[in-house]
């Protein structure tokens, strides 16, 4: 029989009570907890969301500033070809603004300060100010009306009452009015006109500088100043956006020409390496019709020299051809007896040397996983340009995985269909991994031109492109029927 000691009743009251208080405590704990996790997300929330609006308006103001330097046609708006609405609608809005305001105004200084008659007061200031509207679409014009409007308002106010210590010939708000319509000017016309436009502006106020009244403060140097900066301020963004536009039509052209360029290349090459094929073709006819009166004894005389023209005919397309290639070459090593001469002759690879492509590349770090089809090699030996096309697309395939994505895993697959009677060629590879920096971060598009080239020769079609989730793919049918590869052959 075991004992049990009694606990007395105020230690089993401490105790409860100690364990009641740690559990508050660890409660308090883990609600601090939440709280402040809480609090940091909610403040990752309002910062991410500030960010984002300044990246928001940033980008909005760089859309803005871009527009602002795209020079404009003849008779378009300001900010014509800005990407937003009310970016397009921008300048009427600023110059609608300035009308409204300096009506009023310049109908009341004149009335007002310069004692000139309510009806010439009305008729300077919207004269002075309404053309401004016609400033967004043809400023030079407004440019005329305006100041036309300001000479007559100066030979008005000569004989106003309160043009004594005022300023003349140019008053305060026809300054206002005036620099608004010089960044019009600024904005749209080449710098010769702009040139123009200050020289008359100076000239307008020297001649009326002759005639000033007494005690009139003289404004002409101001607004000639100032005129002169706005305009050399808005020139200088529209000189920037014309260069800009002209260093684009140059890229385009470059990139026309050079896209050319490579096309050429290509076709020259192709013309090359399709030199052995037809030449073996060729040089097998011209035996043939020399050897036909030995091997068929008993020939007529009449076609004994059908077979003498055939093989002269052969011939001389052998020789043409030769001198085609001279000039496509273009480096002197057709018929010389240096390196590039026998790099020439050597035998062109075909279907059967992918597997050695394939090994080369594995050496070299490249993953690579072939299937060659049985029979293949021997199907495409029939047709000698889609031999050496098929071959040719997986090294270029393969070059541009080792240049673009290196380490990526790739797979290599030539199969033949029968039926169809065509080379399937396939060469998928994987995105590269993210430690792995690319050789090159563009290419000059000679593989893929090159592929197309070579498939346009064979009849074929090509479909070349990247993979949804990451990575690129090259299809390639090559059919193996002569007629299809012969109609398919360009006739330049």
């Amino acid at each position: 029989m075991g004992f049990t000691p009694r606990v007395p009743w105020r230690a089993r009251k401490t105790e409860t009570a100690a364990g009641a208080a740690t559990a508050a405590t660890r409660d308090g704990v883990t609600r601090g907890r939440a709280t402040r996790a809480a609090a940091a997300r909610d403040g990752a929330t309002r910062d991410g969301a500030a960010k984002a609006a300044g990246a928001r308006a940033a980008g909005r103001f760089a859309q803005l500033s871009v527009a602002l330097r795209t020079p404009a046609r003849a008779g378009e708006p300001l900010l014509a070809r800005a990407p937003r609405r009310w970016q397009r609608w921008a300048p009427f809005a600023v110059v609608a603004v300035f009308v409204v305001v300096l009506i009023p105004v310049t109908i009341a200084v004149l009335s007002n300060d310069y004692r000139l008659a309510g009806g010439w007061a009305g008729a300077l200031g919207v004269a002075q100010t309404v053309p401004l509207l016609l400033a967004v679409t043809r400023p030079l014009p407004a440019w005329a009306m305006v100041l036309a409007a300001d000479v007559a308002g100066a030979v008005l106010l000569m004989s106003a009452d309160g043009v004594a210590g005022r300023s003349w010939p140019w008053p305060p708000m026809g300054i206002v009015g005036y620099l608004v319509l010089m960044a019009c000017l600024g904005l749209r016309e080449s710098v010769r006109t702009l040139v123009g436009v200050w020289l008359a502006t100076g000239a307008a106020g020297v001649v009326l500088g002759f005639s000033a009244p007494a005690g009139a403060v003289n404004t002409v140097a101001v607004q000639f100043v100032l005129a002169g900066v706005v305009l050399a301020l808005t020139g200088a963004v529209r000189g920037l956006g014309d260069a800009r536009q002209r260093i684009a039509e140059q890229e385009s052209i470059s990139g026309a020409e050079r896209a050319r360029r490579t096309l050429l290349e290509e076709r020259a090459r192709i013309a090359r390496e399709l030199h052995d094929v037809v030449a073996h073709h060729m040089s097998v006819i011209t035996v043939q019709a020399d050897s036909a009166p030995y091997r068929l004894p008993g020939m007529a005389e009449p076609v004994r020299e059908e077979f003498a023209a055939i093989a002269a005919s052969a011939r001389e397309s052998l020789g043409e051809m030769r001198r085609l290639l001279t000039v496509l070459r273009g480096d002197g090593s057709d018929g010389g007896d240096g390196a590039g001469g026998g790099g020439e002759r050597a035998p062109q690879p075909g279907v059967g040397r992918i597997q050695q492509l394939v090994e080369a590349t594995v050496r070299a770090g490249q993953p690579v996983e072939l299937s060659l089809a049985a029979g293949v090699a021997e199907a495409a030996r029939a047709v000698p340009a889609v031999d050496l096309s098929a071959y040719r697309i997986v090294q270029e395939a393969l070059a541009n995985v080792v240049r673009h994505a290196p380490g990526s895993r790739t797979r290599v697959s030539v199969t033949h269909s029968a039926e169809d009677g065509e080379v399937l060629v396939l060469v998928v590879n994987g995105p590269a991994g993210d430690a792995v920096v690319a050789l090159e971060d563009a290419g000059t598009g000679h593989g893929l031109v090159g592929m197309r080239e070579r498939v346009r020769l064979t009849g074929g079609t090509l479909d070349a492109g990247p993979l949804p989730e990451g990575g690129f793919r090259v299809a390639a049918r090559l059919p193996l029927d002569s007629r299809t590869e012969d109609a398919s052959c360009p006739s330049e």
